[in-house]
């Protein structure tokens, strides 16, 4: 355990901003998971409407630095390619 002021502090950082990306990342999965599901089910316009909160919610935390940017990048590349597929 930490005896001095700054390093028990930066604890106290490192946990609360663990939690806030814990569930930002939660948040990213729940959209690409509903991407899926829309694609899986062939509804071409759930699909899309999917994909286009998704985009948000991957973008929104690549900002917030919880992804990188090409990783998000990659992402939203993937889901967008299965939803053209989508005939």
């Amino acid at each position: 355990m930490a005896n001095i002021k700054s390093a028990k502090k930066r604890i106290l950082v490192t946990e609360a901003r663990t939690a806030r990306n814990k569930s930002i990342r939660s948040s990213v999965k729940t959209s690409i998971r509903k991407v899926e599901a829309a694609v899986a089910a062939k509804d071409k316009a759930a699909a899309e409407e999917a994909l286009r909160k998704a985009v948000s919610v991957i973008e929104k935390a690549s900002s917030k630095g919880v992804y990188h940017k090409n990783n998000a990048a990659r992402k939203i590349s993937r889901l967008s390619k299965m939803v053209n597929s989508v005939a």
